[in-house]
């Protein structure tokens, strides 16, 4: 019966020790998400340094060590303080035989062997944390050298293709040695640490065996503790010692969980400090515009850096126009893109724009969530917003349609699909939400020409009454446009400057328009 009863108690206690890491990862993990996902913050944190850097391992493996060790040193600290309340009591009452004599004076100190133990735990306590405490930036370092590690190997898997293409191989075996012999640098300081705190923690268990000895070694010569007094007052101290000693025992796992801890604190603080920290420096304010249209009133654009990239740059463009941004590379067309977006808050001005679910951004690289292509046409809709016909006819007229019985087959479709496929998907996506307002980066750069006319005459047929804004290098993207305007760099920043009516285009542009005329009825 009593070993059904003690087994039932340890079986307990493990399962509510797993529940408790389970929970507190998921309420951590969940905040940090939330944090993280807000509108532009990710982007944005990705900008501010090395607080906010290696969010994957904040996340995953910080979160995990956060909620194990959290869970282990309570459940171990919660043992440890049951074991010194049943025999603190029981010691103080042994003391009482440990009587001495001072100038022929017997003298009681009660409580003797209690205090004696918890001065032998101070002394361990103290030298533990003098010796031990460069353990936590010990091992801040090391998971921050093993994320750099990772992020450097899933690199290299992720452009894999364009690595063999080089035959850069050898070079990326270079560069991954950097990282690796960063982590073992890491790894053999930490080791070297945690074998100087040996010295204090196994000399600390060495001596707890011969300390209440000693302590109680005058009363047994004095003759007023037996042997067998003795050897209780030893028992009982050896058992409050366990309890009192726990910080010693677990203070590498303690310094683990404190790097965690900070590890996961500074990411948090990064994310909550971030609108304070842009706050501080002049900043790009985004409105809504009262008429739904998108304007730049006196709009200076900085890099984080603070040298400006566009300097007061004024325009204004109404519903159903189609505006081309073109400029030299550099010049901060892209930046522009995203200062529109909301993601570049340096700078100064005024941005205003539409209602946001009008409007949808198409950058070169298009975002495709892991998943089946259901959810990568749909997105950023759930899956099943739209129905099969809907999604398949969107896939046909974007030239996919090959993929239409693949809708639900889970792949890395950002790796299956070539860059222009993947930006045929984009346009796929316009079709399914309809925006009344699409902003473009680069958005058909890996098309063809007739590729890149099909895609466009979205704009003059399904989406004939949206309004577009477009950022392309190539001139034959003048023809699908109504107006251009062009980033010009001067000594003092780059200027946007609107072509001069009596401005002609260029004779190929003339030419791609008359081509584009038969192409698209």
């Amino acid at each position: 019966m009593i070993v059904t009863v003690l087994l039932t108690l340890v079986v307990a206690q493990t399962w509510l020790q797993e529940r408790l890491k389970i929970r507190l990862r998921q309420r951590l993990t969940h905040v940090l998400l939330d944090l993280w996902l807000k509108p532009n913050r990710a982007y944005q944190l990705g900008l501010t340094g090395k607080a906010a850097a290696q969010p994957d391992q904040r996340l995953q493996e910080d979160c995990r060590l956060f909620a194990e060790f959290t869970a282990e040193l309570g459940a171990g600290m919660l043992q440890a303080l049951l074991l010194l309340v049943s025999f603190v009591g029981v010691l103080w009452t042994l003391s009482s035989y440990a009587r001495f004599e001072f100038y022929g004076q017997e003298v009681v100190i009660p409580g003797y062997m209690v205090w004696v133990a918890i001065a032998y735990a101070a002394i361990g306590s103290g030298l533990t944390w003098l010796v031990g405490r460069p353990l936590i930036r010990l091992n801040t370092e090391r998971y921050a050298r093993e994320a750099d590690l990772r992020f450097a190997v899933v690199r290299v898997n992720e452009s894999a293709e364009s690595v063999a293409l080089y035959n850069g191989e050898l070079d990326e075996r270079r560069n991954l040695d950097e990282f690796v012999d960063a982590v073992l640098k890491a790894t053999r300081r930490l080791s070297g640490a945690l074998a100087r705190l040996t010295w204090i923690t196994s000399g600390y268990g060495w001596l707890a065996i011969v300390v209440p000895i000693l302590a109680a070694a005058p009363g047994y010569f004095s003759g007023t503790l037996s042997l067998g007094e003795m050897m209780m007052v030893v028992g009982a101290f050896n058992q409050v010692q366990a309890a009192l000693r726990y910080f010693v025992d677990n203070f590498p796992k303690i310094a683990d969980w404190r790097s965690a801890v900070l590890r996961v604190a500074s990411f948090r603080h990064a994310a909550l400090d971030l609108d304070e920290a842009i706050a501080h420096n002049q900043c790009i304010e985004v409105q809504l515009h009262p008429e739904g249209w998108l304007t730049f009133e006196g709009l200076s654009i900085a890099l984080s850096d603070g040298s400006i990239l566009i300097e007061d740059a004024t325009a204004e463009i109404r519903p159903g126009e189609r505006v081309l941004i073109q400029g030299a590379s550099g010049s901060g067309k892209s930046t522009l893109f995203r200062a529109i977006a909301g993601l570049w808050p340096w700078g100064r001005g005024v941005i205003r724009v539409p209602a946001p679910e009008q409007i949808m951004f198409l950058p070169q690289r298009p975002y495709l969530p892991l998943g089946n292509l259901r959810a990568a046409v749909s997105y950023p809709a759930a899956p099943d917003t739209f129905d099969e016909a809907t999604v398949e006819a969107a896939l046909e007229r974007c030239g996919l349609g090959e993929f239409a019985d693949a809708l639900d087959r889970r792949e890395r479709w950002d790796q299956t699909l070539s860059l222009g496929q993947q930006q045929r998907i984009a346009f796929a996506r316009l079709l399914l939400h309809k925006p009344q307002w699409v902003f473009m980066d680069e958005a058909t750069s890996a098309l063809d020409d007739e590729s890149q006319a099909s895609m466009l005459s979205v704009f003059t047929r399904e989406l004939a009454g949206a309004s577009v804004l477009s950022i392309g290098h190539r001139t034959e993207l003048e023809a699908f446009h109504t107006r251009t305007l062009h980033i010009r760099k001067t000594d003092e920043g780059a200027v946007l400057l609107a072509r001069r009516p009596q401005e002609e285009p260029p004779l190929f542009a003339s030419w791609v328009h008359w081509l584009h005329r038969r192409l698209v009825p």
